[in-house]
């Protein structure tokens, strides 16, 4: 009987080792924020600022580079490997996929309420529209540069080809090709015309414009923080801070501007220093 105890006692020290092991190790799940991120500059500043000041908070945060379709994807799902992408724009530019996945999507801010896109020259190129362009063709080359096939504007990019009966191609690359293009064409004071939107730091380092887009193919948006159903139940704090969360062009801009010089964490971390009487101010309104 004494040894029959002893075994019950075991299994019972071992049952409650156990279960707080379990409690224990869901506490600190819940305190990881996973932040999905599309590979631009602007939604790399808000992702790493927010790394930065989360864990300031005594947050675990995880970021994770995706293509935006996989990313509306992942967290639309019942179990996703993700929490919150911070780079939404709509209405417009990624309406395809709040078609598609939105009812099981939560919007919870905004990062940045300005938000434009369009076809984007140099200032010295002469020309004005969109419906100019088939008149110099040759200067461009009959190409239009843009970035990857997943971004809202490479659609919108192709249906501005149909509308305006466009004799040019899209060239699919990325936002770093396409940047290189651009410090090239400029160097040379050659034409190119390019996919663009702001906030972008390329408005800061090349003076460009806009083609006027007469057929308005290219809509204004807000850049919407998302996050998948019961993060904000999960984790109120965390979710707190995202609602808060608003940069304005100024400010982004400067953020984007130390990220570019000193690195993503880094260019995050001291920008978070220089201005952290305002993002703290995110987890505590």
């Amino acid at each position: 009987m004494t040894k029959l105890r002893k075994l019950i006692s075991l299994a019972l020290i071992v049952g409650l080792f156990a279960s707080f092991t379990a409690c224990s190790s869901s506490g600190e799940e819940k305190k990881k924020v996973r932040i999905l991120y599309g590979n631009w500059v602007e939604n790399i500043a808000y992702s790493y600022l927010s790394k930065v000041a989360l864990e300031e908070q005594g947050f675990d945060v995880e970021l994770t580079n995706l293509e935006p379709g996989l990313i509306f994807g992942e967290l639309s799902k019942n179990n996703p490997k993700g929490d919150v992408f911070m780079d939404a724009w709509l209405p417009n530019t990624h309406a395809a996929y709040w078609a598609e996945y939105g009812e099981n999507l939560v919007r919870i801010g905004e990062s940045f309420s300005e938000g434009t896109t369009g076809l984007v020259v140099p200032s010295y190129v002469t020309i004005n529209s969109i419906e100019e362009l088939n008149e110099h063709k040759d200067k461009f080359g009959g190409e239009i540069i843009g970035v990857g096939s997943g971004a809202g504007i490479h659609g919108d990019t192709e249906r501005a080809i149909e509308a305006y009966n466009l004799d040019f191609e899209q060239i699919t690359s990325s936002g770093p090709a396409m940047v290189a293009a651009l410090k090239k064409a400029t160097r040379d004071q050659s034409w190119i015309v390019i996919t663009g939107w702001k906030p972008h730091l390329k408005w800061i380092h090349y003076d460009l414009k806009y083609l006027d887009d007469p057929k308005g193919i290219y809509p204004m948006d807000l850049c919407v923080i998302i996050s998948r159903r019961g993060f904000e139940q999960d984790m109120p704090e965390a979710a707190q801070f995202f609602k808060n969360f608003n940069l304005t062009d100024d400010q982004l801009n400067d953020l984007m501007g130390t990220i570019e010089e000193i690195g993503q964490e880094q260019g995050a971390r001291k920008w978070y220093e220089e201005n952290k009487e305002l993002v703290d101010s995110w987890s505590f309104n």
